[in-house]
């Protein structure tokens, strides 16, 4: 690739943000996925956590509470030079998604101009998200994004975590999958790896508050060779 098609790839990035929103029960957790449509540009048919594209307008929303300092640190941890994307506008965008296509919310008793949060009386909380992975697309796909990972408690979400009657149509088969059966279905790669993450974090958590990772594992993709490091690692 020459230097100028690897300009272009680097400002076709965009920051994005996805929910893994798991319930935790008797017969084990499960997690919400849903499926992308069959004719759309990014990862047509394959079963995903609902999650995307930060938007401007994100950065006008206030949340419930400041975020964490610590995952606020993190998402300032090797950043792009040229995105000055906001860790609050990050976290406002997974909630502001995760209603968008489930019609979940996570809030406290406020007022919000986010749609579903103002109508439902609540603002956005983003105190009980996990920060737990980090990968950027690789070069030669129709979309790139940077993409935050976010761990969540289905615990946490106002009213009954079944109802999606409030979702939007990008994601169809909207269901609440037991994590030890969810790589039967037909996932990403990058799906999969988050989802042993995840899996691992509740792991760990047992019947608690969900833990925060000792580090974010990034897949670093932005050149045309892949690096995988740890962001908050102290090696």
């Amino acid at each position: 690739m020459t230097a100028a098609g690897a300009a272009r790839d680097l400002t076709a990035l965009r920051d994005a943000a996805t929910v893994v929103l798991v319930r935790r029960g008797v017969d084990g957790p499960s997690v919400l996925m849903g499926m992308r449509g069959a004719k759309a540009a990014f990862m047509p048919s394959k079963f995903v956590f609902p999650g995307g594209a930060v938007d401007p307008e994100d950065a006008g929303t206030a949340l419930a509470a400041e975020p964490d300092t610590a995952i606020t640190a993190r998402l300032q941890a090797e950043g792009r030079s040229e995105s000055n994307v906001t860790p609050r506008q990050i976290l406002v965008a997974a909630l502001r998604e995760l209603a968008e296509e489930t019609g979940l919310l996570i809030g406290k008793p406020g007022q919000s101009d986010m749609t579903g949060y103002r109508e439902a009386g609540l603002v956005p909380d983003a105190s009980g998200l996990r920060y737990v992975f980090r990968a950027i697309t690789p070069p030669g796909r129709p979309r790139r994004f940077d993409a935050r990972f976010f761990l969540a408690d289905a615990a946490t979400v106002h009213g009954d975590s079944d109802d999606f009657s409030r979702a939007c149509d990008e994601l169809s088969h909207l269901h609440w999958v037991p994590m030890a059966e969810a790589r039967r279905l037909e996932l990403p790669f990058i799906t999969e790896v988050v989802l042993a993450e995840c899996a691992a974090t509740v792991a760990a958590s047992g019947d608690g508050p969900l833990l925060a990772p000792a580090s974010v594992p990034f897949f670093d993709n932005r050149e045309n060779r892949s690096r995988f490091i740890q962001i908050g690692s102290e090696e």
